[in-house]
């Protein structure tokens, strides 16, 4: 086939062009081996940008297309859809990242010009020698296994069923629910949670098609996306499910101030009487009407500490958790209508409160008369026998002391103890966090990196209670797109061996991290199963007789990239 390659420059407004001479590079282009055309444009990622490429690959110009532009988990399946909708192979193509590799680590513009036309080099020297692969299909089970039972997993797990589909429900602990049964109100508004959630759990049970597994755990993944074999540990015993995907919301954990930080428990909590933390708050608030009370007489004086645990780096813990500001505006303006005479002081880093309605709820709260100060807290000590809050306004630079009958502490959201062993036995991917990571932020909001695999609800990250359901369906809906299909396609950039080289070693099957390689029986030929190969490359790395090949990822291919560059 011919080698005639269009080169396209995203301006990408001024995040690219603000720093490299687009212009220059294109011109210094144009006189590459194989390269035919060379176009800029502000924003290629646009539809007129990609109409742009679509129009040229149609006409004929080119056959092989290298894009220079923004990282590839960004667009790269974008481009490559462009190309098959043109009627080109959409593996003709190489994206080649000048932004986040080039313009934004580069302040010197003749540098970054410089580097920006190596690495577009780079790209035409490799995709000469791209050859078009071919996707296959994988039947899939119309079966989907959802892990936690929670708000996102029961939402899941009752979208899914409503669509027809079999679900096994799995969660650890003996009852349905999840976190969401410690709530009392929901913010803004402050509507119950339980009547919702409790005719959630009626019809998540009630749905025939739903196998519900409590007091259960899934212990490991086998198989291959579309047929997943899935062990389930239960106080019964193990059993194997194979289902077609998996949709993992196993929640989140809080962070937990009596874990000894300097010998000590955090700001009192365990030693100061009054010392309470915001979930245990909640407990009181919804267990009782009435005026709150501390040893018997009601609250005359709250302060809540936020970001206790969170936004902390000696807490190991960089994240916001998001919804604590919002819970401590609820629970202020609830205990302001419970004591009338009490002051309620709330003690901030920087107050969020970013969800639809929370806002107003701020607003409101302030004219009830509770009290925000942005304060940093030092220390929580008693003095005859009351809990004082001592803190810096950092607004006036004044350190202040405020006597309290209850202290409520704000803790983080933080990953499950669990969540290293979820990861292990799911093959997920983890943030800096240490929450679950998703193929994408924007793109693939709720997809794992492994196909057929999709997250939802707070593993990704803290969420409010409406983000949780949402997550929830959003997963079930990706989920139902593979199982209803029936067909699931194949990346086609894995690996393959080469039956004539392969001398029957084993050494790429001890390396494989997903298992994907098949022994062939005694000295026969390693096979590779397509579905199960996640594309890492670790069997070519291996392999002494170079059988082991990952599709675009050949010596020739890799070495003549380098010799560009070079």
């Amino acid at each position: 086939m011919s080698r005639r390659v269009a080169v396209y420059l995203c301006h990408c407004g001024r995040n690219i062009a603000a720093t490299v001479d687009v212009r220059a590079v294109a011109e210094r282009l144009a006189g590459e081996a194989g390269v035919v055309l060379v176009r800029d444009y502000p924003y290629l990622c646009s539809k007129p940008g990609q109409d742009l490429i679509r129009a040229d690959v149609e006409a004929g110009w080119a056959d092989r297309v290298v894009v220079a532009a923004c990282s590839p988990r960004m667009h790269e399946e974008t481009f490559r859809r462009v190309l098959a909708e043109a009627g080109r192979n959409p593996h003709l193509l190489q994206h080649v990242n000048v932004r986040e590799q080039c313009a934004w680590v580069h302040p010197e513009p003749a540098v970054a010009t410089a580097k920006a036309r190596a690495l577009v080099a780079m790209g035409v020297a490799r995709v000469l020698r791209h050859e078009p692969l071919e996707a296959g299909e994988a039947a899939v089970e119309r079966r989907c296994l959802v892990v936690g039972g929670g708000p996102a997993g029961l939402t899941a797990a009752d979208t899914l069923a409503g669509a027809g589909i079999e679900v096994v429900l799995v969660e650890r602990a003996e009852r349905l629910g999840g976190r969401a049964r410690d709530l009392g109100r929901a913010f803004p508004g402050g509507e119950p949670v339980g009547p919702w959630l409790e005719a959630l759990v009626g019809r998540v049970t009630g749905r025939p098609a739903v196998s519900v597994r409590t007091g259960a755990r899934v212990v490991g993944v086998e198989g291959v996306p579309g047929a997943f074999r899935v062990g389930i540990a239960s106080p019964d015993g193990r059993a194997e499910e194979t289902v077609g995907a998996l949709v993992v919301a196993t929640g989140y954990g809080l962070y937990a101030p009596d874990s000894p930080r300097e010998g000590r428990p955090e700001l009192g909590y365990g030693t100061v009487p009054g010392v309470v933390t915001q979930a245990e708050l909640e407990e009181r608030l919804r267990s009782g009407e009435g005026p709150v009370a501390v040893g018997g007489r009601p609250v005359e004086g709250v302060v809540f500490v936020q970001c206790v645990g969170s936004r902390d780096r000696t807490a190991g813990a960089f994240h916001c958790s998001r919804v604590c500001c919002m819970v401590s505006v609820r629970q202020a303006r609830e205990l302001r209508a419970r004591n009338p005479g009490a002051r309620v002081r709330v003690l901030y880093m920087d107050l969020r409160a970013y969800s639809r309605g929370a806002e107003e709820d701020y607003e409101a709260a302030g004219r009830e008369g509770v009290e925000f100060r942005r304060g940093g807290v030092s220390e929580v000590f008693a003095r005859e026998g009351r809990a004082v809050v001592r803190f810096e306004d950092t607004l006036v630079g004044r350190v202040e002391e405020a006597p309290a009958d209850l202290v409520v502490l704000a803790c983080g959201a933080r990953p499950r103890p669990d969540a290293s062993e979820v990861a292990r036995a799911l093959g997920l991917g983890r943030g800096p966090d240490g929450f679950f990571l998703e193929a994408h932020p924007k793109l693939r909001p709720v997809e794992a990196a492994s196909a057929g695999v999709l997250l939802a609800g707070a593993c990704l990250g803290p969420r409010t209670l409406d983000e949780a359901v949402t997550s929830g369906r959003a997963a079930a809906a990706r989920a139902l797109a593979l199982l209803l299909r029936g067909r699931l396609p194949l990346n086609p950039r894995v690996a393959r061996v080469d039956p004539d080289r392969c001398a029957a070693c084993g050494l790429c099957e001890a390396a494989c991290p997903a298992g994907a390689i098949r022994p062939g029986g005694g000295l026969a030929a390693r096979r590779v199963e397509p579905g199960a190969c996640r594309g890492c490359g670790a069997c070519a790395a291996v392999c002494p007789s170079h059988a082991a090949v990952l599709g675009h990822h050949r010596d020739d291919q890799i070495l003549a990239e380098v010799e560009a560059g070079l």
